[in-house]
């Protein structure tokens, strides 16, 4: 029992990860807490459901024109909205919150809700690894996260663009004097974010079924892994993933599933007691700002 509930805490990491890198990706370079996250998340899946099933697209370009199609409203939000607020942190929340809210309301009034609304796995198929099954889309999801923070790390550290994120996240008035547009790179991390999302959406959704609710808890789940971790910090979205996706899965198989919320919302506390900007947060403590 220990080393299947090993095995699967650890795939509950990899989800948590890949549900909180690309909320963690914007915030860390813009500085926008981009609440509409858990709704591109879902306007994504739906958008996938849509082109297979009522317009019959192949698979891989309903990905695609899906994953671009959340590219390119993450970058108008941000043009159209979120630049008129930026840097009045209340009014991007309330914002981002809002158009969230509007997307996932939406879809509950169009009665897009029920089990038939999901995504297929991409194999039908279980391994058997030291004696627990595990179902080939599981392990997917933990290569691909673990792909994915790679690809990140590579793109931030060996690209251009990369490297303007960088300069934009330390210091953006110096990065300003080299001539890199704030707002355009700003721009591009909330459009990045929302593909992440996408990206999110496919590997994750086969495992159960579109909903509106999905988009809240997808919020949620994200908030609580940056906050433990530290806003805008990879390595503590990492590390954060592996303390609640540890939590989670132990407290589920030794304790009982009902406990589960609760030791994730005391394993927030804890770090929140202790070290109130999170593992690896970069945010003033208390008796800096006073």
């Amino acid at each position: 029992m220990l080393v299947g509930t090993t095995i699967y805490a650890l795939i509950n990491t990899a989800i948590l990860a890949l549900m909180a890198i690309g909320f963690n990706l914007t915030f860390g370079i813009s500085g926008v807490a981009n609440f509409a996250y858990g709704a591109f998340y879902v306007f994504a899946a739906y958008g996938i459901w849509g082109m297979l099933n009522l317009l019959h697209i192949p698979y891989l370009l309903a990905v695609l024109i899906a994953v671009l199609a959340n590219l390119i409203l993450g970058a108008l939000i941000y043009r159209f909205v979120l630049l008129r607020v930026r840097g009045q942190a209340l009014s991007e929340v309330i914002a981002t919150f809002g158009i969230g809210l509007a997307i996932l309301e939406l879809f509950s009034y169009f009665g897009w809700v029920g089990f038939e609304y999901t995504l297929p796995v991409f194999m039908d198929r279980s391994f058997i690894i030291a004696g627990t099954y595990v179902d080939f889309q599981r392990l997917a999801i933990l290569g691909f996260s673990a792909v994915l923070i790679a690809c990140l790390w590579w793109f931030t550290h060996h690209t251009s663009i990369g490297l303007a994120f960088r300069g934009i996240a330390q210091d953006e008035r110096t990065a300003l004097t080299f001539g890199i547009d704030s707002d355009r790179i700003a721009m591009l991390s909330v459009s990045f974010g929302a593909g992440i999302a996408a990206l999110a959406a496919l590997f994750i959704i086969p495992l159960g079924s579109i909903a509106p609710g999905e988009g809240y808890d997808v919020l949620i789940k994200a908030l609580a892994v940056c906050i433990i971790g530290g806003l805008g910090s990879t390595g503590g979205v990492i590390a954060a993933s592996f303390i609640v996706g540890f939590a989670e899965r132990f407290t589920d198989t030794y304790i009982g599933s009902h406990w589960t919320m609760i030791v994730s919302l005391a394993a927030i506390l804890l770090v929140l007691t202790i070290k109130p900007s999170g593992l690896f947060g970069k945010q003033k403590e208390l008796e800096e700002r006073i």
